[in-house]
């Protein structure tokens, strides 16, 4: 019995089809199945080895059918088996047919009359993918004229501009589900009363030890004057939890302590609360003031303003003082 293709081809094509069918409808996430979930590795590999077998099985009984025969019919399997399948008969016949070849008995039907030194050219047709990628590329330009200068689609620059809009909001509704990417570079100061809450109960947990239930310092600095050691802001915070403080003295590092980038940011987030309470043992200042640096010249003006009013009795004694 002929086959329309060797086992070598059957084989991969049959065992990943299989693997293609197992993969999309097994739910694995970003991994591969067969990586997540390694009873699908398990079920590949008996896959695999069945139709092996089964290729072995099937050979072996048609070699012990081929060794039962008289000569003759050995030979005449042979010459079956050395025929071209129909499968490859009509594709050429196909091919053929679309190509619209004479053959060379009749070549002289299609002769020209251009000569090059004995050199003579046939009229012979385009081959037909040539011809058929032709009239494609007519149709494809109608289309698109049409769409596009005619019905006025959105071009390329607006194309990109939706789909820039989209994987910015599929890139937000990532971070989302995935609160722990981030780090002192990306972090944002969290409002939320979940998150804060979740920031409390971890200070409470692991930081008031030092820094006292409300923020006044203890064996840590205090954390309600405008006083910073490593720097002030969500994003200097955020880095001291995570990397630890100044070296042999300094707070432990929380990452390597088993807090979540998530968490970090929560009790970040808490302890800023702390700014401007008044705490009831506080302990003295240490570090320097630190100012924002993304808040403008204007507001730092505004501040000084409002903290040393100019009035005309200031002037006047300013001048009689000079």
């Amino acid at each position: 019995m002929r086959k329309l293709f060797p086992s070598y081809i059957r084989v991969p094509v049959i065992f990943f089809i299989i693997a293609g069918f197992v993969e999309y409808f097994v739910e694995s996430g970003n991994q591969p199945a067969f990586i997540e979930k390694p009873v699908v590795l398990v079920f590949l590999l008996l896959v695999l080895v069945i139709l092996l077998a089964m290729e072995g099985i099937v050979g072996a009984m048609e070699n012990v059918l081929y060794q039962s025969l008289d000569e003759e019919a050995k030979a005449r399997y042979d010459a079956k088996q050395a025929e071209p399948s129909k499968l490859v008969l009509w594709i050429k016949t196909t091919y053929k047919n679309l190509l619209g070849s004479k053959p060379i008995e009749e070549e002289g039907e299609i002769i020209l009359d251009h000569n090059y030194d004995g050199i003579k050219e046939l009229d012979n047709n385009l081959p037909p993918w040539w011809v058929y990628s032709f009239y494609i590329t007519i149709i494809f330009g109608v289309i698109y004229m049409i769409r596009y200068h005619v019905l006025n689609a959105d071009d390329q620059f607006t194309e990109y501009e939706i789909e820039y809009a989209e994987a910015q909001r599929a890139i937000e509704e990532y971070k989302k589900n995935a609160k722990d990417l981030v780090d002192f570079n990306s972090v944002e100061l969290l409002t939320d009363i979940a998150d804060l809450k979740a920031g409390e109960n971890i200070f409470v947990a692991k930081c008031a030890v030092c820094h006292k239930v409300d923020g006044g310092g203890g064996i840590g600095p205090n954390l309600t004057d405008e006083y910073w050691i490593l720097g002030g802001g969500i994003k200097n915070v955020f880095k001291t939890i995570s990397e630890g403080g100044r070296s042999g003295k300094g707070m432990v590092s929380w990452k390597k302590e088993g807090l979540k980038p998530s968490e970090m940011a929560q009790v970040a987030s808490y302890l800023l609360q702390f700014q401007g309470t008044i705490p009831a043992e506080p302990k003295a200042a240490e570090g320097e003031i630190w100012i924002d640096p993304t808040s403008t010249e204007t507001d730092t003006d505004e501040i000084n303003t409002e903290d040393n009013p100019v009035t005309e009795d200031t002037e006047i004694v300013e001048v009689a003082e000079n």
